[in-house]
């Protein structure tokens, strides 16, 4: 039986297969250069793709980079959405306009240009004669891209092999978060300034171990004997760019290294070699190389690098029978927490503030509390089997002393100890952590549009589109004379056009955890601080804020996932749990970490087939992982890294 994607799917190859049964002079040659912009204008692509908060939808728009070939292939595929004896009542022309409740509100203007453009081109699909298609689109090259070592694998990397460990990229410029993670291809740019960083850093590094006598004992021979040179290059050359050296390349550094055997220059050398800094190679040692960064988060070991030497990286049974040894060491279980901690944005927990008066008690031991409480329970889930789907579920944690006085449960006996939440708890799962409470607040007050954006971006990989240029942000400001709840004041995004089409997709989620405040602790009321507009003729006095107490209503929603009303965290997170949207978008967050770009069209069945192996394993983590170490996306980057 066809699953709904399938279903799309299927539906989506009989209407580009239509496409192609007919001659392009029959074809209306306008649609990429008049109706498609029409779209494009309107943001349609925003929410309908395989991102967007549409993605359930029957529109499924092409990519950014689509050719014209697709585009124009996928204005035929909108017959889905023409009713043939009808053709101005299709869905096509009367969801955009708003005349068919569209959750996404009016983006044609009706009597617009841009309507009569759409309802025009539904009438020419309409009159398109029904012909069977068997045309399917050729398969499409996979993505593949350059990435650098970030800074952790910078630091684990010349701590290998050096034995430094002063940590020099944590000097660097700060790491960009691009597609949820700092390793993506898209954000790894070398700018002047980290370029003068690397060549500090090198001869920095190079300079301490020949003083510290490191160096002296990376030479594997005597350096008076014919041949010691070129054996010294060879076998730090391949341990610091993670493959043998090819002839030429000893030659040159031979050369540097001179008489004098100036191993310290050719170790700074390489050190600012393109084929240290980035994960360059193909082949054996390249699979080796990017298996060894996704789960240790440094370069391979001899036993991996042997096994590339062999050719014994070449199957599948290979390459899982290495995964797992590697998980089996200490070292995958701090590389694999770096995916949570990027994926929960703990750097945005690390440099939260809090208003001193309402939060007396929230400061660095709190929130390193919050931060291990989260990564107790991943590490929990990943490495005793469980379903992962219990991040979301969990009627459980791992607690201390300050989170337990902040949950108001009975301390445990020990750090961190498992502990189970009261039967009548609202809180499980991650959403109910403090860590994610605090990430999705501001200083002072809790913000229901930042907690739903959260949960759309992360936990169901959906891209909601940003505010229209130009439209204010303000909320009112609470007041003596009339004080709000956050509900009350974010009910002007809703009860404004531009504002709303986003908002609706957001805000109504939020709502569902007003009673944790911005630090996660539980609440019967929304406590703010008034600042009443008194004039006291003095300059630069500080005045104190007055508390006041508000009846909070947690009433929620999550548009676009039937039967989604909820009104707690462990609600929320059990809803998440049972949808394929969440479930797929874990499989899409791991597969963006581990390749270091953003899934594309061609991936699609490779992210299907992961999923798949999830699912059959009950969600396990790491069968997970092993779905996507052993994916084509994966392994054929390898084979093309040049």
């Amino acid at each position: 039986m066809l699953s709904e994607s399938d279903s799309l799917l299927a539906e989506n190859v009989r209407f580009y297969g239509l496409f192609l049964a007919f001659p392009l002079a029959a074809q209306v040659p306008d649609f990429a250069a008049r109706v498609y912009p029409v779209l494009e204008k309107a943001q349609c692509r925003a929410c309908h793709n395989e991102n967007g908060v549409a993605s359930a939808s029957r529109l499924a728009f092409p990519g950014e980079s689509a050719t014209l070939d697709e585009i124009q292939r996928f204005g035929v595929s909108l017959l889905r959405l023409v009713n043939r004896a009808n053709p101005a009542e299709s869905l096509l022309v009367t969801k955009p306009t708003n005349r068919v409740s569209h959750p996404g509100g009016e983006r044609l203007k009706r009597g617009s240009a841009d309507e009569t453009a759409i309802r025009n081109w539904a009438a020419y699909l309409a009159s398109l004669p029904v012909t069977p298609a068997a045309a399917t689109d050729p398969v499409k090259p996979l993505t593949v891209v350059m990435r650098r070592l970030t800074h952790s694998q910078y630091n684990n990397t010349v701590a290998d092999l050096l034995g430094d460990r002063t940590h020099p990229a944590n000097q660097f410029p700060t790491e960009d978060f691009v597609h949820g993670f700092t390793n993506q291809a898209d954000g790894q740019s070398i700018s002047p300034l980290m370029a003068e960083d690397y060549a500090r850093a090198a001869a920095k590094l190079a300079r301490d171990a020949a003083r510290s006598g490191a160096l002296a004992r990376l030479v594997p021979c005597d350096r008076t004997k014919p041949g010691c040179g070129a054996e010294f290059v060879r076998t730090f050359g391949e341990r610091a760019f993670r493959r043998p050296l090819t002839a030429r390349e000893v030659a040159n550094f031979e050369k540097l290294l001179g008489r004098s055997f100036d191993a310290q220059t050719v170790v700074e050398a390489m050190l600012q070699s393109p084929a240290f800094l980035f994960h360059t190679g193909a082949g054996q040692y390249a699979t080796a190389s990017r298996l060894s960064y996704l789960l240790w988060d440094t370069a391979p070991d001899a036993a991996l690098r042997a096994a590339a030497a062999r050719s014994q990286l070449a199957t599948r049974g290979q390459i899982e029978a290495q995964v797992r040894r590697l998980m089996r060491d200490g070292r995958a279980r701090t590389a694999l927490n770096q995916f949570l901690a990027e994926w929960m944005r703990f750097d945005r927990v690390k440099g939260a503030l809090r208003e001193r008066k309402l939060f007396p008690e929230f400061g660095p031991e709190l929130i390193q509390s919050m931060l291990e409480e989260t990564t107790r329970l991943y590490s929990h889930l990943v490495w005793e089997d469980k379903s992962f789907l219990e991040i979301f579920t969990a009627n459980y944690s791992f607690l201390n002393l300050p989170l337990a006085a902040l949950y108001e449960v009975a301390p445990p006996e020990r750090e961190f100890e498992y502990t189970e939440f009261p039967a009548a708890s609202k809180r499980a799962g991650i959403l109910g952590h403090a860590s994610f409470l605090t990430l999705t607040s501001k200083p002072a007050e809790t913000a229901p549009t930042e907690r739903g954006l959260f949960i759309r971006e992360h936990f169901l990989c959906q891209i909601v589109p940003p505010p229209p240029p130009g439209v204010s942000t303000t909320l009112p400001a609470i007041s003596e004379e009339k004080p709000m709840t956050n509900r009350e004041r974010l009910n002007i995004h809703l009860s404004n056009a531009s504002c709303a089409s986003c908002h609706r997709l957001v805000d109504p989620i939020g709502f569902g955890f007003e009673q944790f405040d911005a630090i996660g602790r539980y609440r019967e009321k929304q406590v703010g601080l008034l600042f009443p507009a008194i004039d006291t003729g003095k300059k630069n006095v500080k005045r104190e804020g007055i508390a006041v107490e508000l009846d909070v209503d947690t009433k929620a929603t999550i548009l676009g996932i039937p039967n989604s009303d909820f009104s707690s965290p462990a609600e929320a997170g059990r809803i998440l749990a049972a949808t394929p949207a969440c479930q797929r978008c874990i499989v899409k967050q791991f597969f963006r970490y581990a390749l270091g770009r953003a899934e594309t069209e061609a991936d699609r069945p490779h992210v299907d087939e992961a999923y798949a192996r999830f699912a059959k394993s009950g969600f396990r983590f790491r069968e997970l992982v092993l779905a996507i170490v052993s994916s084509r996306p994966f392994l054929e980057e390898s084979q093309h890294a040049n």
